[in-house]
């Protein structure tokens, strides 16, 4: 709540008063946290990064994936009907603690967590901040040219809320702006092997223009899967 709704300015509908965020979600999901226990006072106080982990079984049973209202993620999972997909949502690290270390330790829980539940597929929405595609032009065509899914993996926006990302000519993309210009999450996946779905969409709610992250594990390189998995089992708790 103090990350998307105070720090990033999105609209709750939530009790103000109970200042948090939640979603019918949450029951049928694992979350990954991240704690700093040098801090004082009660466990919850000492939560400094989150991952909510969305399995396919579970999205199941709660109606369908989160990302089902802005991509056509049933689609996807429908035509890999022998892999096992897994959604990432509500990252977020508190301000003071973004840092690469913080990053590590979410990414290696999320490896052990792979790996415990022979997780075939990661995916799931990232966000650039604002609601207004084109403050991220540059940043957006150079994904639709150069980040894009194969074939086999392509997820598009739905209909009604799809929104073209290449909003330039690709020969006026400077690629070190537009990588630059990506939030630190976009590029993180992106550094790691994931690739980008169709069109982008507008989350009004939380004030951010979102896209489609498709992250098959077998794709993911080699040198990540070194870094992360090396010590992950410790975190699989």
């Amino acid at each position: 709540y103090r990350i998307f709704y105070d720090e990033l300015g999105a609209r709750s509908s939530l009790d103000q008063i109970d200042r948090r965020d939640s979603d019918r979600f949450d029951p049928l999901c694992d979350h990954l946290l991240v704690l700093d226990n040098s801090l004082t006072g009660p466990e919850h106080r000492r939560i400094v990064g989150t991952y909510r982990l969305l399995r396919q079984e579970m999205a199941t049973a709660a109606g369908g994936f989160y990302s089902e209202d802005e991509f056509e993620l049933r689609r996807l999972v429908a035509r890999h009907p022998d892999l096992r997909f897994l959604e990432l949502g509500r990252s977020c690290v508190l301000p003071q603690y973004r840092s690469k270390r913080t990053i590590e330790a979410l990414w290696q829980g999320i490896w052990a967590y792979l790996n415990h539940y022979g997780i075939d597929v990661m995916v799931g929405c990232a966000s650039f901040p604002g609601v207004d595609p084109a403050a991220h032009a540059e940043a957006l065509t150079y994904m639709a040219h150069h980040c894009r899914t194969s074939a086999d993996w392509d997820v598009r926006a739905v209909g009604r809320r799809y929104h073209p990302m290449a909003m330039m000519p690709v020969e006026a993309v400077n690629p070190k702006a537009a990588i630059t210009a990506m939030p630190p999450l976009v590029k993180g996946y992106l550094r790691i092997g994931a690739r980008i779905g169709d069109g982008c969409v507008i989350d009004r709610d939380f004030s951010t223009v979102d896209v489609f992250i498709v992250m098959p594990v077998k794709e993911i390189a080699a040198r990540y899967i070194s870094y992360y998995g090396g010590d992950g089992q410790s975190y699989a708790a």
